[in-house]
């Protein structure tokens, strides 16, 4: 019975991670697309193939999903498994009705809102603390950070170019576009692809078919890269739209600062800090603060409360789908 509901868990995962590349596809190439520095075809495979490079660099994020969310190591196996399974179920959920509405919320905090919901429900540790530290600080940090950083770039930019000519200048930017949109899906498969990693350790463990020590297996690490690459590749065109058009018209040198700020962000937060951060927050903050250079009504401030509305839903949304799921699951499946 357990080998089949690792099977189950692994598949939702997998599911999870694809929804987690068409419904944050927008977050790498939004920007590119937007300005026509690159074609929609263009920017999915480009960024399809970066998802892909960044979710195999490292581990750091995927183990702190693994081990400082909640603790089902002295859960039984079974019980454990359908921890696992709820959690992806709630943020599968929240994923998909935060796409058909077109809100770019956070498939990070969605995740890790369904562990904290589970754990909640089903009586096992939750970490607390590291919930503070390493996801709950970095959610309100790192929107202020890539915003306060992209305006204060984008300012140096404009003085830099003050006399430079218009046309010439944006058809540069647009070229280097290219490079800060590979470095966007890069930072996003860094991040994103390694909570799905983690989860799937987190499943294998509760299992008994791996011990938290070994790591992450070799087949979890190129498996979750290609599910999240082929989601992205699917796109994600009504939160493009939103993160592209809604928010602020967008010009090439506004795009490229955009993107260049979001990926250092995710680089810091998960090389040094292994915290599993927002793509989503990071480059959607950042394009306010570009846009807030033009002036501060040029950004659309009731389509960024929509958005915030969406960001402070997203944990406890999930975790409620999570622990709802496994409140009808664990009786069914015990």
């Amino acid at each position: 019975m357990e080998v089949a509901l690792v099977v189950v868990v692994v598949a939702f995962a997998l599911g999870f991670d694809y929804t987690n590349g068409f419904h944050d596809a927008a977050n790498a190439i939004a920007t590119s697309v937007s300005t026509r520095a690159l074609t929609p075809r263009a920017a999915l495979i480009m960024a399809a193939f970066f998802n892909l490079v960044g979710a195999l660099l490292g581990t750091e994020v995927a183990t702190t999903i693994a081990e400082e969310i909640i603790d089902i190591q002295d859960a039984p196996p079974h019980q454990g498994l359908v921890i696992v399974l709820a959690a992806l179920i709630g943020a599968i959920t929240w994923n998909m009705i935060t796409w058909w509405f077109g809100l770019p919320s956070s498939s990070t905090h969605a995740i890790i809102g369904g562990l904290t919901g589970v754990g909640i429900a089903s009586g096992v540790t939750v970490y607390w603390s590291a919930i503070v530290d390493k996801v709950v600080l970095p959610m309100i940090v790192s929107p202020l950070v890539g915003f306060i950083g992209a305006f204060a770039v984008m300012v140096a930019v404009l003085w830099i170019f003050r006399k430079a000519k218009p046309g010439p200048t944006f058809r540069r930017f647009r070229i280097a576009q290219t490079a800060s949109a590979a470095a966007m899906a890069l930072g996003h498969g860094l991040q994103d692809a390694q909570k799905t990693m983690g989860v799937i350790l987190l499943a294998l463990v509760a299992g008994g078919f791996r011990e938290q020590a070994q790591g992450i297996p070799l087949w979890v690490k190129i498996s979750a890269a290609l599910a999240i690459s082929a989601g992205t590749y699917a796109g994600g065109w009504r939160i493009m739209r939103t993160l592209g058009r809604k928010i602020i018209e967008l010009d090439p040198a506004r795009g490229f600062v955009a993107e260049s700020v979001s990926a250092v962000v995710l680089y810091v937060n998960a090389f040094i800090l292994h915290a599993p951060v927002s793509t989503t927050h990071t480059i959607t903050s950042a394009i306010m603060g570009v846009g807030a250079t033009k002036r501060v009504s040029a950004v659309r401030w009731g389509v960024a409360k929509n958005i915030g509305g969406a960001w402070v839903l997203t944990i406890p949304a999930a975790a409620l789908v999570a622990a709802v799921v496994y409140w009808i699951l664990w009786p069914i499946l015990r």
